[in-house]
């Protein structure tokens, strides 16, 4: 089977006729949540993904509220709460220079411009204007970079580093 990638997790169902709530982890939910996309979902303890088709998606108060063709009461979604929503690589996009998907950056060792490590990085928070990728120390303290050009000088996918030149004050 062909890799697969998280794009979210169903964390409770909504309301009664089959709307699901789902934490995002995906840069591009209105692509991926589009009506007619296919989704698979994994349970935990369970080998075989279900296949699901986007009947609906919106968003209410930061999560993303979906709907399946074919599931249309909250009785028939109950079962899919704790499941990961994924899709297979091929569905994965050409990003512009200097866009990561986030399960690209996610493992990244970074390093600052004296080839000192920083540590890797853990998580990525979506607050405003820009990501702030999150780096748990060798110590196991954790930085918050923001990603933006004049901290963040060269992010390497393949080799899984970044380097990072971090204003004064950033890190201790």
């Amino acid at each position: 089977m062909e890799k697969m990638f998280n794009v979210g997790k169903i964390v409770n169902t909504h309301g009664i006729r089959g709307e699901v709530r789902v934490i995002s982890r995906t840069d591009f939910p209105e692509e991926r949540y589009k009506t007619g996309n296919t989704l698979y979902l994994f349970m935990p303890g369970s080998k075989d993904p279900s296949e699901l088709i986007v009947g609906s998606h919106r968003v209410h108060k930061n999560f993303d509220l979906l709907t399946f063709e074919g599931y249309d009461n909250v009785n028939q979604v109950e079962k899919m709460k704790g499941g990961i929503l994924k899709v297979p690589e091929s569905q994965r996009g050409e990003l512009e220079e200097g866009e990561y998907y986030f399960q690209d950056i996610i493992g990244c060792v970074m390093l600052s411009i004296d080839g000192e490590e920083i540590g890797k990085v853990v998580e990525i928070l979506t607050p405003g204007a820009n990501d702030v990728w999150v780096v748990k120390g060798r110590d196991g303290k954790e930085h918050l970079i923001p990603y933006i050009e004049d901290i963040v000088k060269k992010v390497d996918v393949n080799q899984k580093v970044i380097i990072i030149e971090p204003l004064e004050g950033l890190l201790p």
